[in-house]
């Protein structure tokens, strides 16, 4: 390293001149003048040239001909600053508090900073700009305030509004849905649960491409081209969108065949006359936390929404002995994206292929029925209806008395637990057992000791009410379906007298 010829106050000079608004790197420069080598040169080691180490700072707002790129960069290492915009249509002003609210909550998941957000009152929203020409001008003056660089609309918008709510306030603007499926794509871990979602941020994009138009069209001919293939040709938008149908054909095949091998597993269950029991609810009601109280499935919980996507099932036992499995499922919210539920719909297909749902809901929520009827909507869509249904009220530690009074009231099948302290959850198993199918057949067998398999498949299968061991065999009263009271037909008291 070659040492810098000039004084040290010259180079503080110099590099003030050259950053005038670098006065801290000045302040901290200067106190280097003191330093001297038999003092300092045990305690600091080798030292940099100061013009050197001068250099290694970064200046605030520096811009360069790369902009674009840095930004993506940077964009990795800053929170993104943010102002959300919601339409408040119908309801109470409370309700669109609310609806407000979950936004901030799905933005700061997707690891935003909220800065502010507007509510405006409409019958309905705007055709062109979502909350009108002169509301949007409004808008971009709330964003050049705060410094934002990005506005979230509470809605889904059409490719329209988007480009033209765009030009006026000067920054990047994208819909809840667009939001959601980010979240998504953040926390998606299984192959499968990576192209689902892959198919349905492509199925969003589709209709809102944008392009440069005819300034990057092709002939359609080539240079030998004869009559009538001379032309525009296909512009390169139209490439673009039909290599993503191209793509999501391959990803719906993909997902067709990871669907097969989820229900080779279901199939695998029903042969062996296990019921299955799906868990689930509202985003961050607590589903993972019952899970791993309920079978110690260690599945990742955190207080964010969508913390987990790929759906989780774990073997459990009843309090009378009784294996079941314990499912449990993404979560939903309200105005769930209608390409979210088409893409995850193989992963649903577990809620309707259940015996038994166990309906989560955030106790601690302002208004839970919201949670209920929002999931209950997806709940319809996938065609589950006819799956009985307990709500299971979480984080009761949390919530107010009344709250759990009113819902406790309204909803017939309905507990109260808390995942995090334990409380309910001996009665939320007791009650499990008591819903769960139980086999039609109830009957008495002297198994002999070499069918150690059918007293084995007994256990498994059936519900064994009484076993005794005699000098002949195992004396088992078991409630079993037809399919295995056949096999035990021949060792009943009728057929061996």
């Amino acid at each position: 390293m070659t040492s810098s010829s000039s004084s040290p106050s010259q180079d503080a000079k110099r590099l003030a001149h050259a950053h005038p608004e670098g006065l801290r790197a000045d302040a901290l420069m200067e106190e280097d003048v003191a330093w001297k080598y038999d003092i300092d040169g045990e305690r600091d080691g080798d030292q940099f040239d100061r013009s050197e180490r001068a250099a290694l700072r970064r200046v605030a707002g520096l811009s360069t001909e790369l902009e674009d790129v840095t930004e993506v960069e940077y964009r990795q290492l800053r929170l993104e600053r943010v102002v959300l915009v919601g339409v408040w249509t119908t309801g109470t002003a409370k309700d669109a508090d609310n609806s407000l609210a979950e936004l901030a909550a799905l933005a700061e998941t997707a690891g935003a900073m909220v800065l502010d957000g507007v509510i405006q009152r409409r019958d309905k929203p705007d055709a062109a700009t979502y909350i009108g020409s002169g509301k949007a001008l409004e808008l971009r003056d709330v964003v050049l305030e705060t410094g934002a660089d990005t506005v979230i609309c509470d809605g889904e918008l059409s490719p329209g509004q988007l480009i033209q709510l765009e030009d006026v306030v000067k920054v990047k603007v994208i819909d809840r849905t667009a939001l959601i499926l980010d979240i998504f794509a953040q926390h998606a871990k299984s192959r499968e649960g990576k192209a689902q979602v892959a198919l349905a941020q492509m199925q969003y994009m589709l209709p809102r491409l944008r392009g440069w138009g005819q300034s990057l069209s092709r002939q359609m001919g080539g240079g030998r081209g004869g009559l009538a293939t001379r032309g525009p040709g296909e512009t390169k938008i139209e490439t673009d969108r039909r290599r993503i149908r191209e793509k999501m054909a391959k990803m719906r095949r993909e997902i067709a065949e990871m669907k097969t091998g989820r229900e080779i597993k279901r199939q695998e269950r029903r042969r062996n006359k296990v019921p299955s029991v799906a868990i689930a609810g509202y985003t961050n009601a607590g589903k993972s936390s019952l899970l791993n109280r309920l079978t110690g499935a260690g599945v990742l919980v955190e207080n964010a929404l969508f913390a987990t996507l790929d759906p989780t099932v774990r073997r459990a036992e009843t309090p009378s002995g009784r294996l079941y499995t314990l499912a449990d499922t993404v979560g939903f919210v309200r105005h769930l994206p209608h390409h979210l539920v088409e893409a995850f719909r193989s992963t649903m297909e577990e809620v309707g292929d259940s015996d038994l749902i166990l309906h989560v809901v955030d106790g601690s929520h302002p208004v839970p029925e919201e949670q209920l009827a929002a999931v209950r909507e997806v709940i319809r869509e996938v065609g589950a209806t006819d799956v009985p249904e307990i709500v299971v009220i979480n984080k009761a530690d949390a919530a107010d008395p009344l709250v759990l009074q009113r819902l406790l009231r309204v909803e017939k099948r309905s507990i109260a637990v808390s995942a995090r302290t334990g409380q309910g959850l001996e009665e939320l198993l007791a009650l499990i057992d008591e819903e769960l199918p139980r086999p039609s057949v109830e009957i008495e067998a002297l198994v002999p000791y070499t069918q150690g398999k059918l007293v084995a498949r007994a256990h498994t299968e059936g519900e064994v009410l009484s076993e005794e061991h005699t000098a002949e065999g195992t004396l088992l009263k078991v409630r079993v379906h037809a399919e295995l009271a056949a096999d035990l037909a021949p060792y009943t008291p009728a057929a061996t007298a």
